[in-house]
């Protein structure tokens, strides 16, 4: 029986004006995950959780990634629809983040708005769960799902980083 060696992807690092945020990329020069430095470790398992065994070594991201992520931070909002993404997870989940890129900047939506998006107006929870396992934070925008009466629900990174992203694409949230 042989065992495959496991998947090389590549770890970056990029300041923002709201931390350090950590890029992941696989060989093809894909997005696989962008996460915060103070939450590397859930980085980490949403990596194992996705894609196993994975082999995580320094490397650059791509720099048409890093040129997006810059313009979206100086305003340029649309910046982030060209980054090449690569999901791993479940279909389910694959579904509901394919949904989340399909929400403009500057708009919001609930987590049952999403669910009726994707044509599955009972599973509330579950795309809340799948939300909450994104592991490509901004580039996918989980931060602009909100909660049904208009607060901030949680948010992977911290939820003064979403209010902050939310208020960078000129949404208003409640306190």
């Amino acid at each position: 029986m042989s065992v495959s060696s496991p998947e090389r992807f590549y770890l970056d690092r990029f300041e923002t004006p709201i931390g350090v945020a950590l890029l992941v990329t696989d060989a093809d020069g894909q997005l696989c995950a962008l996460d915060w430095a103070d939450y590397e470790h859930r980085m980490a398992e949403l990596m194992r959780q996705q894609y196993g065994r994975a082999d995580l070594v320094e490397g650059a991201a791509p720099a048409a990634i890093k040129q997006a992520l810059a313009k979206y931070f100086a305003g340029n909002l649309d910046a982030l629809d060209t980054v090449p993404c690569r999901f791993g997870g479940t279909p389910f989940q694959r579904e509901v983040w394919s949904a989340l890129r399909g929400i403009s900047p500057g708009t919001t939506t609930s987590y049952g708005k999403l669910a009726t998006r994707i044509d599955r107006p009972k599973a509330v929870r579950a795309v809340g769960h799948a939300n909450g396992a994104n592991p490509i934070s901004v580039v996918v925008p989980c931060h602009r799902v909100i909660g049904s009466t208009g607060a901030l629900t949680g948010y992977g990174g911290g939820l003064e980083r979403k209010r902050w992203l939310l208020a960078h694409e000129g949404v208003e949230v409640r306190a």
